[in-house]
């Protein structure tokens, strides 16, 4: 399943990111903020546990969403700023990290680098602000599950509607959750009209 949001504000968040004026620091800021909305989609219907904690007026049962079963991996580097806003939220959740680079020529991703915990029975939260091709998120979440995941999910900033696609048909049972969804891929694998390359803006290294 994949839900491309129909929040306003979202969509007003993702063309601050197109906007070529934006600068690194805002981007960042920018690509946290549409993180927070989309998680909270994503948990909307999760599975709550129950806790007692202390108020004013003394001890209160109440419900949590269950943050020790949740793993949240972004796609290194430009997730990283996917992660951070998510932590400003959740603050005891796990997280891991991939490193995938993409080859300019061929579009195809390699793994570099990973660091994540023990995903045996976990949710794990995929954070990829861009699914071009689809290509590297599928090799991410093959991964994922390798390592034991009970549950692939995917949080998105933007992407293609032919790399999405592909990315469910290789992994219908995989909940997509994107801010915005755009029409075309152009013939060297970028999204029209995209926002340019997500890391190289986040971290002024174009």
């Amino acid at each position: 399943m994949y839900k491309e949001s129909t929040n306003i504000l979202v969509k007003h968040l993702v063309n601050t990111l197109r906007d070529s004026n934006t600068d690194a620091s805002k981007f960042r800021k920018t690509v946290e903020e549409i993180s927070k909305i989309l998680v909270s989609e994503a948990l909307n219907n999760f599975s709550t546990i129950k806790k007692t904690i202390p108020t004013w007026q003394g001890d209160l049962d109440v419900k949590m969403i269950d943050s020790q079963n949740i793993v949240f991996i972004p796609i290194l580097r430009a997730g990283e700023p996917m992660l951070n806003g998510i932590l400003d939220i959740l603050p005891d959740v796990q997280a891991g990290f991939l490193a995938m680079k993409r080859d300019e020529e061929t579009a195809v991703s390699k793994l570099y680098y990973e660091n994540i915990p023990n995903l045996e029975d976990k949710i794990v939260i995929i954070l990829d602000p861009m699914v071009a091709t689809g290509g590297s998120l599928i090799d991410g979440i093959e991964y994922i599950y390798e390592k034991g995941a009970a549950k692939v999910m995917t949080l998105n900033i933007l992407g293609s509607i032919s790399g999405v696609q592909t990315v469910q048909a290789k992994y219908p049972t995989v909940d997509m959750y994107i801010a915005q969804i755009d029409d075309i891929l152009n013939d060297v694998s970028y999204i029209i009209p995209g926002l340019g390359d997500a890391g190289d803006r986040a971290f002024n290294t174009n």
